[in-house]
């Protein structure tokens, strides 16, 4: 193997963890600022990852400034302002004085938006809609289950449990008698189990065949478990130390399970590794060979750990990238190999050397990742979380009590007469199609006049089509059963239609929500018609103002730097590689060297950007220091090959700062024009209450 030798049966526990990647901040929706094209999306859908300010004043109903003879509240203030301003929402006067002013000039596009009739036209109408229906799916289902389940997983996610357990295996596809009597006979081993006998129990009992010689013993494990694990995981989390746990129901059986310890999470570990292997068959335990004593010996005089791997590594996947193995959690790797990287307490430490089943290591920390803050592994959390059986187990509790809140009302009789009415052969087939009927009997009603009937349920089962030909070609499904299996996806559909309709009245940042949405969607057409466009099609005006601010558009002192990206795999120095670029061009270090090992690239840039190049210098033949990145596998430094002096910018160079300063002259004009179009009037009385 290139890499240590990998555990068996515990690594499906790292397989079902992925790496959490560092996820965007909340991005906050500000009136004020003009999005740039292609960012429509951004612009309008911010409210869904903001958290929702609290609405302490939203039921306020004080005007405070009308505009175009359209009331504010006070209320909608309070809430945007808050929302907008964060933890700076101070309430003093200069700072509800200038979001005042910022609001009314939204107001005022969102009034120009309406005159000019966008609100009646029907993509954009359908346009939010479909926000809705997102938003709608995030009150219902995420904050009521995904956002529960997301920070449980969070919490246990900061620990890592030891555990044994006894399995005892489903075979074949169990009925329910099975199951029970599984159960029991389950039930009836773990009055003779003890922490003490555990081990014993698990070699003569368990039907897993790698923990059983273990005494059961699993090892250390991390949240989430696979699929289908949740209910192990569950009781493992929750349950003490040293007891006896089960029967636990899993997909594929029962377990007796004891969690023999917790401490906090490794987390996951990023080093590099010097390998000689072992000959097949060599025994623990045996001397260490003389060429890793080489590697020891070389790295205590202070070798470079790089030059070591490349010299005498074994691994040849890894060797000439310093060795890089990149991430790995626990479970993932031989545990002597795992227990030593992650005993390294700082970044760059080197081990001792590692035996393993593959051979003898030395390992070098690159880097520890540990646990990131809730708000930045949410959005992997939540993609986890609604793959696991625990989110349909949650959803259907959430519509199970949605239903006795609407006082849902069935119709059994009229749907067994429905069922009744179907021909089985034609029901089962790819062409079924709903029958007409004078009668139309009710299925359900729920409060507020909702209710369902047989036309609309035949609606829904043409609509899936593929799932009831799919249900059909079970061997023990019948016309009675798929009817069923579609009803109950049927009503579940309907109580969220239920719930959606509800949201409004139920959610008051709901409501306030999707005002912002349908006046975003306004503001953002008026404002791509009055000033976006413009700026850009008129071509024009853009080199008027242009030529009138010239001087404002200036370039700083530059340097011409060259950036030279050198393979590590590619058998070549990158050390011989920079010092002959310190006597020649570009075109030289081409045909001196491999062309598919170098990639060059040169670019003019203003003096303050050299110190980001690696402490780059303004000063011609200024050569950086060598950066190595493992994960990628290269070797980067620059050069400066020559200094241009300061000059103005071209209409060409300077081009998008132009448009973005142009925008902005044009919307202070347009806002100039609405103000005497459409009056702004503002309730002093009202506004002074609002000032802290």
């Amino acid at each position: 193997m290139s890499s240590p030798e990998k555990v068996t049966f515990a690594y499906i526990f790292y397989l079902a963890r992925r790496l959490r990647l560092r996820a965007p901040n909340s991005i906050r929706m500000n009136v004020t600022r003009r999005p740039m094209p292609l960012l429509r999306t951004l612009y309008l859908t911010a409210a869904f990852v903001l958290t929702a300010a609290a609405l302490t004043a939203q039921a306020d109903s004080d005007v405070l400034f009308t505009v175009d003879d359209t009331d504010v509240t006070v209320g909608e203030f309070k809430y945007i302002y808050a929302k907008s301003n964060g933890d700076e929402a101070d309430y003093s006067k200069a700072s509800v004085q200038e979001y005042l002013d910022l609001y009314e000039r939204f107001k005022l596009k969102v009034a120009r938006a309406r005159a000019m009739g966008l609100d009646t036209i029907s993509s954009l109408q359908r346009e939010l809609e479909g926000y809705r229906k997102q938003l709608a799916d995030n009150y219902i289902i995420d904050r009521q289950v995904t956002d529960k389940l997301v920070e449980q997983l969070y919490e246990r996610q900061q620990k890592d449990v030891e555990f044994s357990h006894i399995f005892f295996k489903f075979t074949g596809q169990p009925t329910p008698a099975d199951t029970l009597a599984m159960f029991t006979k389950v039930a009836g081993v773990k009055n003779d189990v003890t922490p003490e006998n555990f081990a014993a129990k698990a070699a003569e009992l368990s039907d897993d065949g790698y923990s059983k010689s273990r005494g059961g013993r699993v090892g250390f494990v991390n949240a989430p478990f696979p699929k289908g694990l949740g209910n192990l995981e569950a009781a493992l989390y929750t349950s003490p130390a040293n007891t006896i746990i089960g029967p636990i129901r899993t997909s594929s059986g029962y377990h007796l399970a004891t969690k023999l310890s917790e401490r906090p999470a490794y987390g996951e570990m990023e080093v590099g590794h010097v390998l000689v292997r072992k000959e097949k068959g060599t025994p623990m335990g045996g001397p260490v060979p003389a060429k890793m004593q080489e590697a020891k010996a070389m790295i205590d005089a202070g070798e470079d750990f790089a030059r070591v791997a490349a010299e005498l590594s074994e691994d040849r996947e890894t060797k000439n990238n310093a060795g890089y193995l990149g991430f790995f959690g626990i479970n993932f790797y031989d545990p002597a190999f795992e227990q030593a990287a992650f005993a390294l307490d700082t970044d760059g430490a080197i081990s001792d050397v590692v035996e393993t089943q593959a051979g003898y290591h030395l390992i070098r920390r690159v880097f520890r990742r540990r646990a990131l803050p809730l708000d930045d592994v949410r959005p992997l959390l939540e993609g986890k979380i609604k793959q696991d059986p625990r989110f349909t187990d949650a959803k259907k509790r959430l519509l199970d009590r949605t239903r006795k809140d609407a006082n849902l009302v069935e119709q059994r009789p009229a749907l067994r007469a429905f069922t009744a009415s179907l021909d089985d052969v034609q029901f089962a087939g790819a062409r079924w199609e709903p029958t007409e009927s004078t009668e139309n009997p009710v299925l359900y009603t729920m409060d507020g006049g909702q209710r369902g009937t047989v036309a609309d349920f035949q609606q829904f089962i043409l609509k899936n089509s593929r799932l009831r030909t799919g249900l059909a070609r079970s061997s023990q499904a019948t016309t009675a059963s798929v009817v069923d299996q579609l009803y109950g996806d049927w009503l579940d559909e309907e109580t969220i239609k239920y719930a959606e309709s509800r949201l409004e009245k139920d959610y008051p940042d709901f409501a306030a929500l999707m005002r912002e949405y349908r006046e975003g969607i306004l503001l953002f057409e008026a404002t791509k018609l009055e000033v976006w466009d413009k700026a850009t099609d008129d071509t024009s005006g853009l080199a008027s103002f242009y030529e009138n601010h010239r001087d404002d558009y200036q370039w700083e002192k530059r340097a011409e730097v060259s950036r030279y990206v050198v393979s590590t795999k590619a058998d070549l120095d990158v050390n011989q590689v920079l010092d002959f670029t310190k006597s020649n061009d570009p075109a030289a270090v081409t045909t001196k060297f491999r062309t598919d090992a170098i990639e060059i690239t040169t670019d003019k840039y203003e003096y303050d950007r050299l110190a980001d190049m690696e402490m780059l210098k303004p000063e011609v033949g200024s050569v950086s220091m060598i950066k190595n990145d493992l994960r990628d596998g290269t070797s980067t430094f620059y050069k400066v090959e020559s200094l241009v002096p300061a000059a103005r910018k071209e209409l060409s160079e300077a081009r998008g700062y132009v448009i973005a300063d142009y925008q902005d002259e044009l919307e202070r004009r347009w806002v100039e024009q609405l103000r005497t179009e459409y009056p702004v009037k503002i309730n002093k009385r009202v506004l002074n209450k609002i000032i802290q």
